[in-house]
């Protein structure tokens, strides 16, 4: 897995001060997208044993409300294993701290994979430039949704997913 940058006390990606990843890999490659860098999946950095320190140093800290896993695509075959079992130790060791997901995506296609029992939320679809809005809740686009993962998981009918914020009017 490869990574461009961790950046610290987010607040525009998810609920709260938040710890984001920025993964390397992506192959929606969306017109308009903020972060073209990132879709190689050969380009950044390792994502090595300092790099997670670096996230765990910053998700020790008791106002940092979780980590968001953006990029790129954390969805994309380089990365799934890798997130799933980085997810998994952050769930293991934070279990109050939640998990924020962005992905180009969507739900009803990858409900079913096992990383979705560690998100919390999770935005989902391809950035699309004609349906962008900045008034929007946590995601660029009107065709995204942002879902509450378990809550979604937890519904007899996953293709109907709970929506975690509606957007707001204005």
């Amino acid at each position: 897995m490869r990574y461009h940058n961790i950046t610290k006390d987010d607040m525009l990606n998810g609920d709260g001060l938040r710890v984001v990843l920025w993964l390397a890999g992506c192959t929606h490659c969306c017109k308009g997208c903020q972060n073209p860098i990132t879709w190689d999946p050969d380009g950044g950095l390792l994502f090595d044993d300092a790099a997670k320190q670096e996230i765990f140093d910053q998700l020790d800290k008791s106002y940092i409300a979780g980590i968001t896993f953006s990029g790129g695509d954390p969805l994309h075959a380089a990365n799934r294993l890798d997130v799933r079992n980085l997810m998994a130790e952050i769930k293991e060791k934070y279990p109050d701290k939640t998990i924020w997901l962005y992905t180009g995506d969507v739900w009803e296609g990858i409900c079913h994979y096992p990383i979705m029992k560690y998100v919390d939320v999770l935005v989902d679809g391809e950035f699309v430039e004609a349906l962008k809005d900045v008034k929007l809740c946590w995601k660029g686009s009107k065709n995204q949704r942002v879902i509450d993962v378990q809550a979604s998981l937890k519904q007899t009918d996953t293709d109907n997913p709970v929506i975690y914020c509606q957007d707001y009017e204005g």
